[in-house]
């Protein structure tokens, strides 16, 4: 296997990981598991959004799981995980563990799709 069929490899198995995760968080949104509605109050939010997130969450997940839509997919992915960090930093939540969560996702998802998508390559070379 070349570089790049490497390259592409290893892109395929960061944006399964980010699906997997993503996809069990959005599940227990939709079921409305009680701790999503205890985690939503933590943070200052009506228990009942969890629902509303969850759907937010399928709909980014999906679009980011067809490799046709995967970059809008990313793109609104990425406002999602702004909204976590945001509701994480207004409460002053630990940095490492919560805060920057939404930009270990996003380095998942990102470069998931990076090195999965030559065309996004050629369109942020990151050294030429």
């Amino acid at each position: 296997m070349n570089g790049a069929g490497r390259s592409v490899l290893v892109g395929r198995v960061l944006s399964a990981l980010a699906v997997l995760f993503l996809g069990v968080d959005t599940v227990i949104k939709l079921v409305q598991l009680p701790v999503v509605g205890e985690t939503l109050a933590e943070l200052g939010y009506p228990s009942e959004l969890g629902l509303t997130i969850g759907i937010v969450e399928l709909v980014c997940l999906v679009l980011y799981a067809v490799p046709r839509t995967a970059l809008l997919g990313a793109i609104l992915l990425t406002a999602v995980f702004g909204g976590g960090i945001a509701s994480h930093i207004r409460i002053a939540s630990p940095l490492f563990t919560h805060i920057l969560f939404g930009v270990y996702l996003g380095l998942f998802v990102w470069g998931g799709l990076y090195l999965r998508s030559a065309r996004l390559r050629d369109l942020i070379p990151l050294q030429r």
